[in-house]
């Protein structure tokens, strides 16, 4: 019988050769910054669109516009616009499906550039589409580079980015410009 005063065995020392738990880099706060800026900015926008919060004319004025601009019925393309920014800012604020959230952004911008501000030539005080310019490429790059550790999409495989990634938010919102146009 053993004795119940007897040592239990310490735990074993750690491995030396073992890696380090990743910390958080410079890189992935950067990110973070990048994707709370654009992203609460276009959730903003679309609140704006859809609730008429933050000065917006909300969804009934914007409806009118958008019916102005050969969107028909402009109500219906105003809340889709509307929802694509809300929802997609979100979601790349957060790290959140990101590729999708940039797929998002990516189609509403180029769906702006296409038929609003490219009359306007490249720069913003022309009314051009120098702002959505910056908007699509901040919304590809963090889904070419992924969302980085501090997003919720750490644990899923498209967390890490990558050229599928990438490849998968321009194909998308750019099927979802070209949806829109042609109807």
């Amino acid at each position: 019988m053993k004795r119940i005063g007897e040592r239990l065995p310490a735990s074993p020392a750690p491995a030396t050769g073992a890696p380090a738990r990743p910390s958080v880099s410079a890189g992935d706060c950067g990110l973070l910054l990048l994707r709370l800026a654009v992203g609460l900015l276009m959730a903003g926008h679309g609140a704006q669109k859809l609730f008429g919060m933050f000065g917006g004319r909300g969804l009934a004025a914007t409806g009118r516009g958008f019916a102005t601009l050969g969107y028909h019925p402009g109500r219906v393309y105003a809340a889709t616009c509307g929802l694509g920014e809300l929802l997609g800012g979100l979601g790349l604020a957060v790290g959140l499906f990101t590729p999708l959230a940039a797929a998002a952004l990516i189609g509403v911008m180029i769906n702006a550039m296409v038929t609003v501000t490219s009359l306007h030539g490249l720069w913003e005080t022309s009314g051009g589409m120098e702002y959505g310019i910056v908007i699509t490429v901040a919304a590809l790059a963090v889904a070419a580079t992924g969302p980085g550790r501090l997003s919720l999409d750490l644990p899923f495989r498209w967390g890490k980015g990558g050229w599928r990634e990438a490849g998968f938010a321009l194909a998308l919102g750019g099927a979802g410009t070209v949806v829109v146009l042609i109807l």
